[in-house]
């Protein structure tokens, strides 16, 4: 079937209420656990949809949580709060999670499955960080054993084997790789990529500071953003830390999906009603090596193409936008395919600056979003999620008026995309010799100094790609990366094993 024929109250999704929770004790022994948080979020939306949806709920979709270990997390959710819905479902990770589970409790209800469904995500990052430098005991729900706790999907990203070795696993070591990529095309040097991020930025945070959900609301400048300090140390070239996102929150959210029967019979008010006008996803293989390029995303481009055309063809049609932030390039990217369009790029504040809870920072811009989107009745809203690393891709098209015609039930964009991407390069983690640098960054210590550099390169006739470091030890190279003045896009170097058998490149003499 390729999109819902129903269009009944009954078969017709909203978006009911929302809820968010923000946590901060004097004391971490008195913070909320994450079950009990997102159970205070729950609690928030059902009172702002009039008290009476909780007991409609019969889907609750619990977002991956990283923060403390559950042997089943959303029924501890459920036990605080004494409810039973008949579905209930430990989720995923992803930073687009949120919003394929709004989508699909959406599509659930034009088919008639279910009438009501609440999407919960929350972390006590910060709570449990403080506690174990203090040695504080959190009285909370007792820690899963290891081999009890529950593992929710898609808890790991395919490297290949020569990343690892070099040590390469976290996303502030593979954002970067995109954003020197970009940078090289622009033909921007990193000083004027750095502004650009930094006043970029400087607009997350101006939001950020008036939401008062936010974790950080002290509104820096670009040139804060910006300038590398003691306390805004540089963490992954070119990215200092308040360019990358905060995980260390205590933060929950809430969004309940309905019938439009079941939100009127409920009492909601019809003016707090936000329609879904479609969506799309799509991806990026998941091993970041098998990718045709990183100067662009073809996935992202595709899911915000679709976003568009929903709304009309036009970009500017969107009053309001959510692009996902956890580093600078993500939305800047966006941008790019959005034609730059003049509209603040959050209604939440971003990753950094509201916070960024792992895979429930979009449930919290999806409640920044519905309460734009009340207040401005009529105009459209864009939500646009991301997870992995530049991996997975989706977006939502809300407003307070309902879409001209029925949700698509297929909302992939997968074959677009793929018809879209530029042919892949041969893949040879085993390559010595002549080789250009494709994209790069460069990892650090805590100190400020470099540990080593890493680059994604190509063979000079650019049919194979393979990967490699830049030893501490190798001033010229590394100070090639570093040059500020000049994008190390397109140097030319060569590839051989270190005495450690770890591909190293070098720069050419």
């Amino acid at each position: 079937m390729n999109s819902s024929t129903s269009s009944t109250p009954e078969t017709t999704p909203v978006i009911a209420a929302i809820g968010e929770y923000t946590d901060r004790p004097a004391e971490p022994a008195h913070a909320l656990e994450p079950a009990a948080s997102m159970a205070r979020a729950l609690e928030a939306a059902n009172a702002d949809g009039g008290g009476k949806l909780l007991e409609q709920i019969d889907t609750i979709d619990l977002i991956a949580l990283i923060s403390w270990p559950y042997e089943n997390p959303v029924g501890r959710v459920c036990e605080m709060l004494n409810i039973s819905p008949a579905c209930q479902r430990n989720t995923s990770y992803g930073g687009e999670t949120p919003l394929r589970l709004i989508h699909e409790a959406a599509l659930a209800i034009t088919r008639g499955e279910i009438k009501a469904a609440a999407v919960i995500g929350g972390e006590s990052m910060n709570a449990v960080g403080k506690a174990m430098k203090a040695k504080t005991p959190l009285d909370w729900t007792p820690p899963a054993p290891k081999d009890k706790a529950y593992r929710f999907a898609n808890d790991r990203i395919d490297l290949s084997q020569v990343v690892r070795n070099i040590g390469v696993r976290d996303p502030s070591h593979l954002y970067p790789l995109y954003e020197t990529a970009l940078q090289g095309r622009r033909g921007q040097n990193p000083v004027q990529a750095n502004q650009q991020s930094a006043e970029l930025w400087a607009e997350f945070a101006d939001v950020a500071a008036d939401n008062p959900y936010a974790w950080l609301r002290h509104r820096p400048s670009a040139e804060d953003i910006g300038t590398v300090t003691e306390s805004n140390r540089i963490i992954s070239w070119p990215y200092p830390k308040l360019m990358v996102a905060n995980p260390s929150v205590n933060q929950s959210a809430t969004v309940i999906v309905t019938s439009l029967a079941t939100a009127r019979a409920a009492g909601v008010p019809e003016e707090q009603l936000i329609y879904l006008h479609g969506g799309a996803a799509a991806a990026e293989a998941d091993n970041f090596l098998y990718r045709d390029r990183y100067d662009r995303s073809t996935a992202q481009a595709a899911v915000l193409n679709k976003a568009v055309e929903i709304a009309g063809g036009d970009a500017k049609r969107f009053r309001h936008m959510e692009l996902y932030s956890c580093f600078p390039v993500v939305p800047k990217m966006a941008q790019e395919v959005l034609g730059n369009p003049d509209i603040k790029p959050t209604v939440a504040g971003g990753l950094t600056f509201f916070g960024g809870p792992l895979n429930n920072y979009m449930s919290h811009a999806t409640c920044a979003m519905v309460r734009a989107l009340r207040a401005e009745p009529g105009e459209l809203g864009l939500l646009y999620g991301q997870g992995g690393f530049v991996t997975k891709h989706h977006t939502l098209v809300l407003s307070t008026r309902p879409g001209t015609s029925p949700l698509d039930e297929d909302y992939s964009v997968q074959a677009q995309t793929d018809a879209a991407a530029a042919p892949l390069p041969e893949v040879n983690t085993d390559y010595q010799g002549p080789a250009i640098v494709e994209a790069y960054t460069i990892q650090f210590e805590r100190d400020g100094s470099p540990s080593q550099g890493i680059v994604v390169l190509r063979s000079p006739d650019n049919s194979q790609r393979t990967f490699a470091r830049v030893e501490a030890s190798d001033s010229a190279s590394l100070n090639t990366l570093l040059n500020e003045d000049r994008s190390a896009i397109g140097v030319e170097g060569s590839v051989s094993l270190g005495a450690d058998g770890l591909p190293t490149w070098t720069v050419k003499e």
